[in-house]
C-alpha cells in the first residue's frame, strides 16, 4: 500500500529462513481484514509501500534448526501478530504483548503475498489437521483473526449463559461476535446494524434481534427491548467514538463492555455518571493465539461456520479490486485464492 487508495501488486524477494526460530510458509488462502480499510482510506503518500495483509494459512515449506512443532509440508494457520508463545505475558494468554514478538508487513512479510517469512514459528504457528482441498477452509482462516477477534470481544465482557448482549456493529468481527456469544451460551444477542445481508446473516449466527437505529435512538431501542436495563454485556466491534458511546449507553448498570474495534478515537467518554454505574471498560487487542485451540474443534466438527463472512473471493492479481470492494460496502470480507 502506498497510501490512501493506492494498492499495488508487486514482485518482492522470496522469503528465506535468517534465523533458527524461523518457518517459511507457502500462502494458500489470505484475506482483507476491517482494519486495512483504516489506512487504506487514510494513509498518506509514500515512496515505499507498505506490505499488507496479517491472516493467513499456508503450508510449511521450509523450518529452521529450532522449529520442531511443525514440518515441510504441514497445512498451519498463523495469528494475526507472531509471538514465541512462552514469555510470561504470551503465558498468561496475552501473545499480542510479547516480548519477542511482532507484527506482519513491519520489518517482515505480509500475509496478502505468495509466502511469508514466520519468525517465532514453533510458539505462532498452528497445524491444522485438515486438507488443503477441504470446505473448511475459509472458516479454518478465521482463527488467525477475525473469529478470535469476535470471540475475545465476548470472553473480555463475560458473556456465559444467561447473560443478554448487544453486538455492535455488522461487519465481520460484530457478526463473529455473535457467533461467539452464541456459542458461549447467551440468553439474547441484539445485533446493533444497518445492512439488511448483514444482519441477516447475524440472525443466522444467532442474533434474537436487530437494532437498525443509531446514536441516542438505537440506545432508547435497545432499552425499550431489555425493559429500560440494557445489556449485562456489550460487545464494540466498530471502533468509532458513535460506536463506544453507543456501547455505554446500551450497558447495563454493573455490565461490561469488551471493546475490539479498531479505534478511531482518543477518548472514552466514560464521565462520572458512567464510572458511578460501575460499567467496567475491558477488551483491547486480541490474542488470537491464545484461542486458535479451543475454537478449532468446533470449525472441524461443522458446528459453527465463521468462514460465512467471506462474500467474495479473488486472485491476488485482484486485491486492489477487493479493498476497492469492500471500503465501498460492495462486500463484507474479501477471501485472497493464491
Amino acid at each position: 500500500m502506498y497510501g490512501a487508495g493506492d494498492v499495488r501488486i508487486e514482485n518482492v524477494p522470496d522469503p528465506t529462513l535468517q534465523e533458527p526460530t524461523d518457518a517459511v510458509v507457502r500462502v494458500l488462502l489470505s484475506c482483507i481484514c476491517g482494519s486495512d480499510l483504516w489506512p487504506y482510506g487514510s494513509r498518506p503518500p509514500s515512496e515505499h509501500g507498505g506490505r499488507m495483509g496479517h491472516e493467513f494459512l499456508g503450508v510449511v515449506e521450509d523450518t529452521g534448526s529450532d522449529v520442531s512443532n511443525v514440518t515441510r509440508g504441514d497445512l498451519v494457520v498463523a495469528p494475526f501478530v507472531w509471538a514465541d508463545n512462552t514469555c510470561d505475558f504470551c503465558t498468561e494468554g496475552l501473545q499480542t504483548s510479547c516480548r519477542h514478538g511482532g507484527q506482519w508487513g513491519r520489518d517482515t512479510d505480509g500475509g496478502q503475498g505468495e509466502a511469508v517469512r514466520v519468525p517465532q514459528a514453533q510458539g505462532t504457528l498452528v497445524k491444522l489437521p485438515a486438507a488443503e482441498d477441504s470446505a473448511l477452509m475459509p472458516s479454518l482462516l478465521t482463527l488467525s483473526d477475525v473469529f478470535c477477534t469476535g470471540h475475545h470481544a465476548a470472553v473480555t465482557a463475560g458473556v456465559s449463559p444467561h447473560t443478554t448482549v448487544t453486538v455492535i456493529g455488522d461487519g465481520a468481527v460484530g457478526l463473529c461476535a455473535v457467533l461467539a456469544a452464541k456459542r458461549l451460551g447467551a440468553e439474547r444477542i441484539l445485533l446493533a446494524g444497518r445492512h439488511k445481508d448483514r444482519t441477516d446473516l447475524g440472525r443466522e449466527f444467532g442474533a434474537t434481534d436487530v437494532i437498525a437505529e443509531r446514536g441516542d435512538e438505537g440506545i432508547e431501542r435497545v432499552r425499550e427491548l431489555t425493559g429500560g436495563d440494557g445489556t449485562h454485556t456489550v460487545l464494540e466491534c466498530v471502533g468509532t467514538r458513535q460506536a463506544i458511546e453507543m456501547a455505554i449507553g446500551v450497558a447495563r448498570d454493573g455490565g461490561v463492555i469488551g471493546r475490539v474495534g479498531a479505534a478511531q478515537y482518543t477518548e472514552v467518554p466514560m464521565d462520572f455518571g458512567t464510572v458511578m454505574r460501575n460499567i467496567t471498560l475491558t477488551g483491547g487487542v486480541a490474542p488470537a493465539r491464545a484461542y486458535i485451540e479451543d475454537l478449532m474443534p468446533d470449525i472441524l466438527d461443522g458446528k459453527i461456520q465463521p468462514g460465512r463472512v467471506f462474500d467474495r473471493t479473488v486472485t491476488l492479481e485482484d486485491v486492489p479490486d477487493g479493498y476497492r470492494a469492500m471500503a465501498s460496502r460492495e462486500a463484507l470480507k474479501v477471501l485472497i485464492h493464491l
